[in-house]
């Protein structure tokens, strides 16, 4: 069993972008948008800003009051889309409950979608000749290329449909040769097909969901929940001290996945500054 150590290869590929960075003639530019007070929001974009100073991209935090309108959020995103400076633009989410953030994101051009959220960016995934794509599911496919992990006629399994991890995550596995799996709410025999995997990836958000009885032996399980457990204490969705002796490779949460979503963000803001 061995542990992925998210944290490591994220300070590994950050390195080497920041190379990368330096040695290009322009600088890139993200715009951050953060719409109201949300706590969990405020620490993400903090640590966004922070990753683009140590890279040197230039970074334009920009925050509206909870009370703001569509039209207003929608207008900013024209605004940023037009501006040469600006080579990505990431609208934080959630938006307060009166926004429709499907609606806005549509004002994001999809040159500058540095989420891989538009349709043409989830269209280019689905014709397997993506660009810019979703952070968190790049970041697992990074992870396990790190690991010689080859993904090639294993069964991967994806709990979880959601269009910001779940549907890409699955689209990225397929597009490597992995023979896929979706799971969802509505699924019989969860735990037989979850058994069956030899790539099983989590992305549902409930703390602990996954036990030891749901993994094969030898299986790889990537974590991508962060949830807080009974204690308060932050955890995946695996129960990690009673699945990882089962497991070939594991990710634990804190310290797997999430250090690679924000790295993969960096990558992708490059990605649009340079057009490669």
């Amino acid at each position: 069993m061995k542990i992925i150590d998210g944290k490591a290869l994220a300070a590994e590929l950050r390195a080497e972008l920041k190379t990368k960075i330096e040695k290009s003639d322009r600088k890139p530019g993200l715009a951050v948008v953060i719409v109201g007070e949300d706590p969990a929001s405020r620490i993400y974009v903090r640590n966004k800003i922070k990753a683009c100073g140590e890279l040197g991209i230039r970074s334009y935090a920009y925050e509206l009051p909870e009370t703001s309108t569509q039209e207003e959020v929608e207008n900013l995103l024209d605004t940023l889309g037009k501006d040469g400076d600006i080579d990505g633009i990431l609208l934080q989410l959630p938006l307060p409950r009166h926004l429709d953030a499907e609606k806005a994101e549509l004002h994001i051009p999809f040159e500058k979608d540095v989420d891989g959220f538009s349709a043409e960016n989830l269209g280019l995934l689905m014709k397997h000749k993506e660009k810019v794509v979703a952070c968190t599911p790049l970041g697992v496919m990074k992870m396990l290329e790190k690991e010689g992990i080859d993904p090639t006629g294993k069964h991967a399994v994806v709990l979880g449909r959601s269009e910001t991890v779940g549907k890409p995550m699955a689209m990225l596995l397929l597009n490597a040769n992995a023979t896929v799996t979706v799971c969802h709410s509505k699924t019989q025999n969860l735990k037989e097909i979850c058994r069956s995997a030899d790539i099983l990836v989590s992305a549902i958000g409930k703390a602990k969901f996954v036990t030891a009885d749901m993994v094969k032996d030898g299986a790889v399980v990537i974590d991508v929940g962060m949830n807080r457990d009974e204690n308060g204490k932050l955890c995946g969705d695996v129960d990690f001290e009673n699945v990882k002796e089962k497991t070939s490779y594991i990710t634990p949460v804190p310290g797997g996945v999430g250090p690679m979503t924000i790295t993969m963000l960096m990558y992708n803001t490059y990605l649009t500054a340079n057009k490669e």
